[in-house]
């Protein structure tokens, strides 16, 4: 068979750089699944729904994120069809623009003729399919001619991969993927992403700044542990003696266990009035939103240094010297001189944490930190953690220790069925991966057992089962007394897991830290099931001070 569309756009893909593809396949969608076919060097991950399929694209991004943070920017492709199949991705490419992973959305559309909403009744046919997508990724393209194909999805690769990173998305009718290819092959298709560069007044002033600051205080965000800016970051800290607190989504840009890091605790009124309390505090790739800012409570009294490469998310909830820049370039280009270490820092962390640590200590909170330590400790070196919305998470989001762990949540959009699909993408990345989800969690991707044992996943799938939607029976209970819509009817996990074909154990809190080990040793998925009810530790956002 001659040269069509779809060969195009898979010529492209590969040339971008992309070894692997998740698809979904679709009516609409023939001419590029059977590029997808005849191509011997791109990989086709498949799913059984479009939502986790971009779950899945997400993992895989991250993963290679945290594994090469230094390497090209990994853009993965994901491939459904139109209508129905990509409006069910439109959640999963909210957590990935929320959290800034960049995955290329490609979908199918109806042909050429019906594009423009004229209601001419194709299968699948919407008014204006890109119109559902606009306001959820970076930008949207839509493609109407074969020739259009390279430059399209160059210029979107090119969107997805510049800092802040983020989902993108193309439409290509079904006519142009079936339609003969006249172009000659392509091998070579060249993208550069320029990251925003800091302006040099601006990190003069800062620099200014920080040089006069008595207390000077990093909060280390996403945006910093995207930017690679692990080197950097310490070296900063270092020098100013500045203790570094990382945002949930910057966990692991800083070392946990490193003299300076304050770690995560951002639920925490000690970390809080911590942060309130510099008198310079340099923001490096956060919004400064509801979490970071303790719901919003957090109130600082000195000056305020954000540098982030989004630039609506400059001063959009604090005042600040706003600098628009990648953070790993703004670190490299900041010159302060280093201070003499005096031991106040290094004080002001350890009683910081030891504030923390009574705090705990007053709740009765130890089998929900045992779970977490117990996960950790299963955990092989190389292996990466995905947490769905659960309260596991919640405690991992502050107790995580992330250092040769790296671990990913869906805490951007706080969606619902991130855990497993997104650890399948970690796993087709050629990383162990454990995924956690409770039990209304994990009913959104028991699909995808069949995904992981089809392709052979190396995936460890820990269910914590409570009996319905945990963390929302804490919430509706506390502000009402009583709950509604979060107990649920659930199957025998264990069963089901091996009516896959997938190994499934239960567990006890005793038994759960050998299970996990025993089971991630093991090639190929698995799934390990405990049911227990965790708590969350008390809020301090709802408390006077």
């Amino acid at each position: 068979m001659s040269r069509i569309g779809g060969d195009v756009v898979v010529e492209t893909l590969r040339a971008l750089g992309a070894d692997t593809v998740f698809g979904l396949p679709g009516q609409h969608a023939l001419g590029l699944f059977e590029a997808l076919r005849r191509a011997d060097d791109v990989r086709v991950v498949s799913s059984r729904v479009e939502n986790n399929l971009a779950f899945a694209a997400d993992g895989f991004a991250r993963a290679r994120l945290a594994a090469a943070p230094d390497g090209p920017v990994p853009v993965t492709p994901m491939v459904v069809s139109t209508g129905p199949g990509a409006l069910l991705t439109l959640a999963s490419l909210q957590e990935s623009r929320a959290a800034s992973v960049p995955v290329l959305g490609i979908s199918s559309q109806i042909p050429v003729a019906g594009l423009g909403g004229g209601r001419h009744g194709y299968l699948h046919e919407l008014p204006d399919q890109q119109a559902s997508f606009r306001d959820v990724v970076k930008s949207v393209h839509v493609v109407r001619t074969v020739s259009q194909i390279p430059a399209a999805l160059r210029e979107a690769w090119t969107v997805a991969a510049t800092a802040p990173y983020g989902p993108v998305w193309v439409e290509i009718p079904q006519d142009v993927l079936l339609a003969p290819a006249t172009l000659p092959p392509l091998s070579v298709v060249p993208a550069s992403p320029a990251p925003p560069e800091p302006l040099p007044e601006l990190v003069a002033e800062a620099a200014k700044l920080l040089a006069a600051a008595r207390k000077p205080v990093i909060l280390a965000g996403g945006g910093a542990l995207r930017a690679g800016a692990h080197n950097e970051l310490r070296a900063l800290a270092e020098a100013l003696r500045a203790p570094v607190v990382s945002t949930f989504g910057g966990k692991g840009v800083f070392g946990w266990d490193h003299e300076l890091s304050a770690r995560s605790w951002l639920e925490d009124w000690h970390t809080t009035e911590f942060l309130a309390g510099a008198d310079v505090l340099l923001v490096l790739g956060s919004g400064l939103g509801e979490l970071s800012s303790n719901y919003r409570e957090f109130a600082p009294r000195g000056r305020v240094i954000q540098v982030e490469a989004d630039l609506g998310k400059l001063e959009s909830n604090y005042p600040a010297l706003g600098i628009h820049a990648d953070v790993r370039l703004f670190l490299r280009a900041l010159e302060v001189p280093a201070r003499a270490a005096d031991g106040r820092a290094e004080a002001a962390v350890a009683e910081l944490l030891g504030r923390v640590e009574t705090r705990l200590a007053e709740q009765d909170l130890s089998a929900e930190r045992k779970l977490v330590d117990d996960v950790r400790a299963a955990l092989p070196g190389g292996a990466q953690t995905f947490w769905d919305m659960t309260i596991a998470a919640y405690w991992a989001w502050s107790a995580w220790r992330p250092d040769g762990a790296p671990s990913h949540t869906a805490q951007g959009a706080g969606g619902l069925g991130y855990g497993l699909p997104g650890a399948l993408g970690a796993a087709a990345a050629g990383v162990p991966a454990l995924a956690v989800s409770g039990d209304g969690g994990a009913m959104y991707g028991l699909a995808e057992l069949a995904t992981a044992k089809q392709h052979g996943l190396d995936v460890t799938w820990l269910i914590v089962d409570d009996g319905g939607y945990g963390i929302l029976r804490e919430y509706l209970t506390g502000a009402f007394g009583e709950t509604t819509a979060t107990e649920l009817a659930r199957p025998d996990f264990v069963a089901l897991a091996e009516s896959f074909g997938v190994p499934a154990v239960p567990a006890t809190e005793d038994s759960v830290g050998a299970e996990l080990a025993k089971a991630l040793r093991t090639p190929g998925p698995s799934v390990v099931v405990l049911p227990t009810v965790l708590r969350m530790f008390a809020p301090t956002h709802l408390e006077k001070r």
